[in-house]
């Protein structure tokens, strides 16, 4: 054996060796301690039904121009919105794979949302619903990044209906805007109507769902389609 293949080989060796220790790394990161949920926005989707069907492969685009098939642990929801289960950082959250969920051992979509939502809780607090403006209640925990996660704590909303069987209407317009009003509440829904559509517009990259969804019977619903974009 020649001393350039030694070479050659050695350094081969060390590249994938410090691939490997750079993935168990953060492999280390990524944990069932720090697996959440987020809710964002679908261009242009108005489903009507209160399921979680996976989104698929998805395509992204590289720095050089070439695109590439990406399938993360994304589910479409309700209206114009989907779910994405993510590892929480000190700076930044990194999007979860399928792959990621086989490695913890989560087997469907519930149990991870019941994870993700147990995580978040945990960390960044129980959600906690205060007065707002004209007679809409706002729902926050101690993350606004986050507080739009509540919008998929249903125990949270099922709790709030035995108080208003007639429902609750909300708005998810943004990650730090999570909103309700009692529908009974005439003119603080019809005021929840109108500002929906401008707290989506105004809130750029934050933003998340131009819909109004109505919570009632343990099951949602569109109250408000998003407008068409």
């Amino acid at each position: 054996m020649n001393s350039r293949f030694v070479s050659i080989l050695l350094s081969f060796l060390l590249v994938s060796l410090t691939d490997f220790a750079q993935t168990q790394t953060l492999q280390a990161k990524m944990t069932r301690e720090n697996f959440m949920v987020v809710v964002r926005e679908s261009i242009g989707a108005n489903r009507t039904e209160d399921s979680l069907v996976p989104t698929g492969r998805t395509k992204a685009e590289l720095p050089d121009g070439k695109e590439v098939a990406l399938e993360m642990a994304w589910w479409d929801f309700i209206g114009d919105t989907h779910i994405r289960f993510v590892f929480d950082g000190p700076e930044s959250m990194r999007n979860a794979t399928p792959r990621d969920l086989d490695r913890l051992g989560i087997t469907s979509v519930h149990e991870a949302l019941t994870l993700a939502l147990a995580n978040i809780k945990r960390v960044y607090g129980q959600p906690v619903a205060a007065p707002w403006e004209g007679g809409l209640m706002q729902v926050e925990g101690r993350s606004p990044d986050l507080d739009s996660s509540y919008f998929l704590d249903r125990s949270f909303w099922q709790d709030l209906v035995k108080k208003h069987p007639e429902g609750v209407v909300v708005s998810v317009a943004k990650r730090g805007g999570l909103l309700y009003v009692p529908l009974s509440e005439s003119k603080a829904v019809e005021r929840l109507k109108r500002e929906v559509t401008r707290l989506h517009a105004s809130s750029g990259s934050l933003r998340v769902s131009g819909a109004l969804f109505l919570f009632k019977d343990d099951r949602w619903s569109v109250f408000q389609a998003a407008p068409k974009q």
